[in-house]
């Protein structure tokens, strides 16, 4: 029983801090202004979310998932750092940013889309990453 409540515990200390690493901020360079998502339920299914998540899951993810006839790349929240999603955003150097892909989507669609994936994204947890 000693056994069970000394890993228990362990897990706890363990597992804080890297929730806790997640990135609050981030520095948007197309509108030069902090994002800030410190506040609220950040998860995939929550409303301050979900416009991001949801974002990608019916833009995004209608052509990247796994056996496309597009050609288009596997992806997910966690194919790219955090700083990565932010070039991709920002430089717009993709082919969906390039062949009109992201047309459909507004400019506020856009940002929650790459909150999400910033917030999500590869090392996303590494305090180091998310500056």
């Amino acid at each position: 029983m000693q056994k069970i409540i000394v890993v228990c515990v362990l897990f706890v200390f363990v597992s804080v801090p890297v929730a806790m690493a997640r990135p609050g901020h981030r520095l948007d360079s197309t509108t030069n202004s902090c994002r800030d998502f410190s506040k609220g339920d950040l998860e995939w299914g929550s409303r301050a979310w979900g416009d991001g998540g949801q974002a990608f899951q019916s833009n995004c993810k209608s052509c990247h998932f796994r056996g496309n006839d597009k050609g288009a790349p596997f992806l997910w929240a966690e194919s790219k750092s955090s700083r990565g999603w932010n070039r991709v955003f920002a430089e717009k150097k993709v082919p969906c940013a390039k062949d009109g892909s992201w047309d459909s989507l507004s400019k506020d669609q856009l940002l929650k889309l790459n909150d999400y994936l910033y917030r999500f994204g590869l090392n996303s947890g590494d305090a180091f990453d998310s500056a």
